[in-house]
């Protein structure tokens, strides 16, 4: 198969057998991550994840099977055939599309195979175009249009975030290639994934065989459009093109939509895609545009019936975030004056549309019936501990736990303090009293947030024996106010420590 000027690519589903021999030859080298990490040590592995080659080529000057093997896929160097044939059935390999003869006698990859961990120790392996990550410090050239490329870091952070509830039923818009398909193929029956690009889908298929993972039902357009009208699904996740650019020029990035409408066109419709209790989970880039409230921006994305929790993790002005993207096509090592062109292309866009700077992050929806669905906005750029899914999950179910309890109700409940949360005191040193006291999570989110004496001690005594409104009255007798004027003031706090995480409702 070929598109744009591409190489072709290995067979995808005439010749299975191929992949799964291949696949039991990969794992018999020990060509997985713990494989890498062993064999590379940690410098050497940490810069092949930064593109820069040179660490990797000086691990692999022997011949051992793993080191021809990542010679032959990750540094996608000539390999002879000799060697090649100790380790992989290569006639099958060449007949299938995998390798291609070079030179006199030696075999090169057609494509970049790239071992990968699945969350449950699970060996698998991520198929992409040749040259995406092989580049070094100086980029990797200008990438064709139509390009495929592997896993990143938007990749890994979208799979993070992902609730893994097992489901009928899971849409991947956009596959690229595949890793999210790969990751929703663990916990949902059916997966359905799509995207622009055919090549992409192509790439798709081989990232699902090569991994042994069952076969996705695979439909070529943008985004929802392969979607039948009456289709909907109890996971959709998305790493969209969301890149904010002056023209649709590379379509693994572009959108092709104005400014932000391609972000904001995929929450939109996720709404009526998604069955009650489902969620669609995205990362997106939003403009931050002069006079407007970028959180309210956001908010108008949410479709009725959806809870959604929206956070933005980064912002960028908008050179910054120019020169990050024209970067990533290469750009800046091509003609001066053609990269001027196109860096001023960009600023004039953002002018035109008034954009100050660019946020990126997480938009997460879960459809509710509830009456009054809960929308939280929210700037937390601060490290986070992933995988995210488990406490995303305990989010959306925290905020059904408050809307059906009202004060009364949550004065009458017992809670428990979620563990490993710590409390600082901030104040003068040799101060009587701290200045104000913080409660901070080592888990999750990683979340701190200030409170009073009252909240501080409301907290640290909640083990789930006893209810709110009986530890209030302890709380009020020990600081002499009064019972009633506590109760009343206190299940906001409460309220927030919950929806925040601090405390979990104890049955």
């Amino acid at each position: 198969m070929t598109d744009s000027g591409l190489a072709p690519l290995p067979a995808a589903s005439d010749r299975p057998d191929i992949a799964a021999r291949l696949r039991d030859a990969l794992l018999a080298a020990s060509f997985t991550a713990d494989g890498l990490l062993d064999l590379l040590g940690a410098p050497a592995y940490a810069a092949l994840a930064r593109s820069e080659t040179v660490p990797a080529l000086r691990a692999t000057r022997g011949d051992t099977p793993l080191e021809t093997l990542v010679r032959l896929f990750l540094l996608q160097q000539p390999v002879p055939h000799a060697r090649v044939a100790a380790v992989l059935p290569v006639e099958e390999a060449l007949e299938a599309g995998w390798l291609r003869r070079v030179g006199g006698d030696e075999v090169a990859a057609t494509v970049d195979v790239r071992p990968y961990g699945g969350p449950g120790g699970e060996d698998w392996f991520i198929v992409s175009d040749l040259g995406c990550a092989v580049g070094g410090a100086g980029g990797i050239g200008q990438r064709d249009e139509g390009v495929v490329l592997g896993v990143g870091g938007a990749s890994t952070t979208l799979a993070g975030i992902t609730v893994r509830t097992p489901v009928a039923s899971a849409l991947d818009l956009g596959t690229g290639s595949g890793i999210q398909a790969l990751h929703a193929a663990q916990h949902a029956t059916r997966v359905t994934a799509t995207d622009l690009n055919p090549r992409a889908l192509h790439i798709t298929a081989l990232t699902l065989a090569l991994s042994g993972a069952p076969a996705a039902d695979l439909r070529e357009g943008s985004l929802f459009e392969p979607v039948r009208d009456d289709e909907t699904f109890d996971l959709i996740v998305s790493n969209p093109p969301f890149v904010i650019s002056p023209r649709a020029r590379l379509t693994y990035r572009d959108g092709g939509m104005g400014g932000d409408d391609l972000c904001r066109s995929l929450v939109q419709e996720a709404g009526e895609r998604l069955n009650e209790g489902g969620f669609a989970q995205f990362l997106a880039n939003w403009q931050h545009v002069a006079g407007e409230d970028w959180q309210d921006r956001l908010r108008s994305w949410v479709p009725r019936g959806c809870d959604a929790w929206i956070v933005q993790r980064e912002v960028q002005d908008v050179t910054q975030y120019a020169e990050l993207w024209l970067r990533d096509a290469g750009d800046h090592r091509g003609d001066p004056a053609e990269y001027q062109a196109r860096y001023d292309a960009w600023l004039d866009e953002f002018e035109a549309r008034k954009v100050r700077a660019v946020g990126f992050g997480w938009i997460i929806l879960r459809r509710t019936g509830s009456a009054e669905p809960a929308v939280t906005v929210e700037e937390w750029p601060h490290p986070v501990e992933q995988p995210l899914g488990e406490t995303i999950r305990a989010h959306f179910e925290r905020l059904d736990y408050l809307r059906e309890h009202d004060d009364a109700a949550l004065l009458d409940s017992r809670f428990k303090l979620v563990p490993e949360v710590v409390q600082e005191q901030v104040g003068l040193p040799g101060a009587e009293d701290p200045e104000h006291v913080v409660l901070r999570q080592h888990r999750g989110m990683r979340r701190a947030t200030k409170v009073d004496t009252v909240g501080a001690g409301f907290a640290g005594v909640c083990d789930g024996t006893l209810s709110a409104g009986r530890i209030l009255d302890a709380i009020a007798q020990l600081v002499g106010e009064d019972p009633v004027v506590l109760r009343d003031r206190t299940p906001a706090q409460i309220r927030l420590l919950v929806e925040q995480g601090f405390l979990e409702p104890a049955g």
